[in-house]
């Protein structure tokens, strides 16, 4: 684990430290998802800040937040057509930080400029790891979905057509959510606890937190894949120097067995923590494969 800290930290460069929240861009808002306090809070080490890195990406820094106490979601719809869908999009970090930009709004307005609503989780972090070792990111993802569903009709949104994309952890997150949906992680708060957090199609993108024997080839027995788990796309780079493509792979494979559909991509370059930010390599043209595969299973048309 933490030599999977050190790599995400080398790929985002050292960082500047600002004392104050992540906020959206103009024209958006974020809303609170827990009504009032949330459930197993975490003591942080101080408020939430933000952090831009020096290191750049596709010739861009990255923004990222952590200490993330109150979590929301903000809403990016389509300007134009509307498909109905929806993606939640779960950023990365290690369970850390969450790349706020990189793997969260520009993939929200690369979702909305196809007619599909983008809903960026900004999750509680740090804390100790992927569920179970500390369960306070997935009652997060659990709690969106059924807002999200909930507030279908408002937001001009299909209910049945709402998934998830997550990057890294937040790859992990949504594999997670995808095989704990039965049972909400926390007591019922209001009438969205009562609608399914099921999501009906996930994009897990490098995910990590999915196999854990490097000697053997072994599902994170965390992530009960059964054939209710939603339709899967996953893409990972044969030369990801945080998550190796094991993590693609066993999921990939426990997907196939238990009847899934699933479709997997794999480069042989890309590396780690690339988003959807375009560079020489095939591995960018990922958005246009999701986009197809998207219309494949009946999501978009």
């Amino acid at each position: 684990m933490h030599l999977i800290l050190i790599l995400i930290a080398f790929a985002f460069g050292c960082q500047s430290v600002q004392a104050m929240p992540w906020e959206p861009s103009a024209g958006h808002s974020q809303i609170p998802i827990w009504p009032g306090a949330a459930p197993d809070a975490i003591k942080m080490d101080g408020p939430e800040k933000t952090s831009k890195g020096e290191g750049l990406i596709a010739g861009k820094t990255v923004l990222s937040a952590t200490n993330i106490s109150q979590p929301t979601i903000t809403v990016y719809s389509p300007a134009g057509k509307n498909t109905g869908a929806a993606v939640i999009v779960f950023p990365g970090g290690g369970y850390k930080i969450l790349a706020m930009d990189l793997e969260g709004t520009e993939v929200c307005n690369w979702l909305a400029s196809r007619g599909i609503t983008g809903v960026l989780l900004k999750y509680r972090v740090p804390n100790k790891g992927s569920y179970p070792k500390s369960p306070v990111a997935l009652q997060d993802a659990q709690r969106a979905m059924g807002i999200v569903r909930s507030r279908a009709a408002e937001w001009q949104l299909d209910p049945h057509k709402i998934g998830v994309l997550g990057f890294s952890a937040g790859g992990h997150l949504a594999a997670a959510i995808s095989t704990h949906f039965e049972r909400r992680l926390y007591a019922p708060v209001d009438e969205a606890d009562k609608v399914s957090c099921r999501p009906d199609f996930a994009v897990p993108i490098y995910p990590g937190h999915l196999w854990i024997d490097r000697e053997k080839f072994e599902l994170n027995p965390a992530v009960p894949v059964t054939s209710q788990t939603p339709p899967t796309f996953l893409l990972q780079a044969e030369n990801d120097p945080v998550d190796p493509p094991e993590h693609a792979l066993v999921y990939y494979r426990a997907l196939k067995k238990s009847g899934v559909p699933v479709e997997l991509h794999l480069y042989a370059a890309g590396g780690h923590a690339f988003g959807l930010r375009r560079t020489e390599l095939p591995i960018s043209a990922w958005p246009t494969l999701v986009e197809t595969w998207l219309k494949t299973i009946g999501i978009t048309k």
